[in-house]
């Protein structure tokens, strides 16, 4: 197992409370030298709130524990490709490195706001990708029932 592929099973583990919670299962996690320094998972639901997504939440809870908004030395693992708003906030907080599961094809910040992120951003994509789609597809194939 890669470091990626360890860091995105604890995005995967968060992604399955946010589902065991009736969010959409997504997950992720912030790392900062090989210390997890912020983790969430959606709650929009849960706090009837839109911006609840897990990259906000993970993003809020980093910064808490650096004590300071920008997160330049940090890797961001999220189960599916952020949306435009989380791109934004990851931008803006200067995140170093985005690693992403699936990607989202209609709603995925690459197709919306492909310069969303900060230029000095790189971004790794697929880390464990079918298992953080199945988590997905099967939360909204059980909806649909």
């Amino acid at each position: 197992m890669t470091e990626d592929e360890k860091y995105m099973s604890l995005a995967l583990h968060e992604a399955l409370e946010a589902r065991a919670a009736g969010e959409i299962p997504i997950g992720c996690v912030v790392v900062s030298d090989g210390q997890i320094v912020g983790r969430g998972h959606n709650l929009t639901e849960t706090l009837q709130d839109v911006t609840a997504h897990a990259e906000i939440q993970a993003l809020t809870a980093a910064a808490q524990t650096l004590g300071g908004k920008y997160l330049t030395d940090c890797t961001l693992y999220v189960t599916l490709e952020p949306c435009v708003m989380c791109a934004g906030a990851i931008g803006w907080a200067q995140v170093r490195r985005l690693v992403y599961g699936a990607g989202d094809p209609k709603r995925g910040y690459r197709r919306l706001a492909p310069e969303a992120l900060h230029p000095k951003c790189t971004v790794t994509e697929g880390v464990s990708e079918e298992a953080c789609r199945e988590v997905v597809q099967q939360f909204f194939r059980e909806r649909r029932c």
